[in-house]
């Protein structure tokens, strides 16, 4: 039983990890950034470098779920949790996304 809880605790982290705007906006491409934000037709024109993780979430709450974007589709409660690890791991790697910030400026979406 044991092993069992494992394991839906760790699938229930890769779902979570996997969504995550830290992860996305920080260690993935700009285009990545840019792709994703436009499936779910988000008004958001840029978003920060400096705390990128939580303002991408925020982005992600603005815009229209899409077909692209499913795992956003039923659970906004799972973003909320998504913006709470976000702050954390953006507080984190502040020395380098502001030094980010300074050198490329803002990611831009639109």
């Amino acid at each position: 039983m044991k092993k069992i809880w494992t394991m839906i605790l760790a699938y229930f982290a890769a779902l979570i990890l996997s969504g995550c705007g830290t992860l996305i906006t920080v260690f993935q491409a700009d285009s990545v950034t840019k792709r994703k934000l436009n499936q779910v037709e988000t008004k958001c024109e840029s978003v920060p470098r400096v705390y990128s993780g939580m303002a991408y979430d925020f982005c992600v709450l603005r815009g229209k779920p899409s077909q692209a974007a499913l795992w956003l589709v039923p659970i906004p409660e799972l973003i909320m949790v998504d913006i709470a690890l976000s702050a954390a791991l953006d507080t984190v790697l502040l020395p380098y996304t502001i030094y980010e910030q300074i050198q490329s400026g803002s990611i831009n979406i639109q």
